[in-house]
C-alpha cells in the first residue's frame, strides 16, 4: 500500500469516527457560533464607547475564526492519541507499515476540513448577525492558507499534549487550560491597549497572535492595507516545527 493510500485511509476512518460521535460534531459547530450569537449578536460591540467590544463587529472576526482554530484541533488530536492509547491501538498500528507523520498527518486533514466548514459557518453568522462588513478583495482567499497553518500548527501540539496527558480528561483539562488565556490574550478580543504595559509584550509570545494580526489585515477594512506577509509566515514556520514535534511525540507503541 502506498503512503497516499495509507493516509487516505486512516483519514476515511478518522472522518467516520467523527461523524459518529454526535456529541463532538455538535459542540464543534456549537461553541463558536454560541460565541458569535453573545458577544455579536446579544452584547454587540459599541464603536467608541470604550472598553470591551468597543470596536466594530469586524474587529473580531479573527477571534471568532480562533476559536475553532485552537480549540478543535487540540482537543481531538490529544483525544484521539489518549484514546488509542488506553485501547492498545498504538500496539497494533507499530505492526502496520502506517507511520506516526502518516497518522497525524491524516488526522491533520480531517481537522482542517472539519475547521474549514466550521470557519465558514463562523465568517457567514458574523456578517449576517452583527453587520460586519468584510472587503471582499483577492486578499480574502488569503484566509485559507492562514486558516489550514494555524491547524496543522494546533494538531501537533495537541499531539505533545496528547503524549504528556495519561488520560483523555487530562488532555480536556490541558488543552482548555492552554487555549482559554491564549484566546483572550492573543490580539483577539482584547487590544493590546487594554492590557497592562508589562504584559503587552508576552503577546508576541503567542502563535495565536501572528494568526489574529494576519486574519485582521485581510478581513477588516482599516487593516486592510496592513502587510501580512510576516504573520503568514510565522505561522507556516511554526506549523511546521509543532507538527514535526507532534508526529515524533506519538508513540509507535503503549
Amino acid at each position: 500500500m502506498s503512503r497516499i493510500r495509507r493516509i487516505r485511509a486512516e483519514a476515511t476512518a478518522a472522518w467516520h469516527s467523527f461523524l459518529r460521535r454526535r456529541t463532538a460534531v455538535f459542540f464543534t459547530f456549537f461553541f463558536p457560533v454560541l460565541l458569535v450569537v453573545i458577544f455579536g449578536a446579544l452584547v454587540r460591540t459599541q464603536p467608541t464607547a470604550g472598553g470591551l467590544f468597543a470596536e466594530p463587529p469586524a474587529y473580531y472576526i479573527p477571534g471568532y475564526l480562533a476559536t475553532v482554530v485552537l480549540f478543535t484541533p487540540l482537543s481531538r488530536v490529544g483525544s484521539e492519541i489518549a484514546r488509542h492509547r488506553d485501547d492498545n491501538r498504538f500496539e497494533k498500528l507499530a505492526t502496520t507499515p502506517l507511520g506516526r507523520g502518516e497518522w497525524l498527518i491524516a488526522h491533520t486533514l480531517v481537522n482542517v476540513a472539519i475547521i474549514g466548514l466550521a470557519s465558514l459557518l463562523i465568517l457567514g453568522l458574523v456578517v449576517a448577525l452583527t453587520g460586519a462588513v468584510v472587503p471582499f478583495t483577492a486578499r480574502l482567499a488569503l484566509l485559507v492558507p492562514f486558516v489550514v497553518c494555524a491547524v496543522v500548527l494546533f494538531c501537533g501540539f495537541g499531539a505533545i499534549l496528547g503524549r504528556l496527558s495519561s488520560t483523555q480528561d487530562g488532555v480536556i483539562a490541558a488543552s482548555n487550560t492552554i487555549a482559554f488565556p491564549l484566546l483572550f490574550l492573543s490580539d483577539t478580543f482584547v487590544p493590546l491597549a487594554l492590557l497592562p504595559g508589562w504584559f503587552a509584550p508576552l503577546v508576541e509570545l503567542s502563535p495565536l497572535t501572528y494568526f489574529a494580526r494576519g486574519v485582521r489585515a485581510l478581513t477588516y477594512e482599516p487593516s486592510i492595507t496592513e502587510p501580512y506577509g510576516v504573520e503568514l509566515g510565522v505561522v507556516a514556520a511554526l506549523a511546521v516545527a509543532f507538527f514535526v514535534a507532534g508526529a515524533y511525540a506519538i508513540p509507535r507503541t503503549d
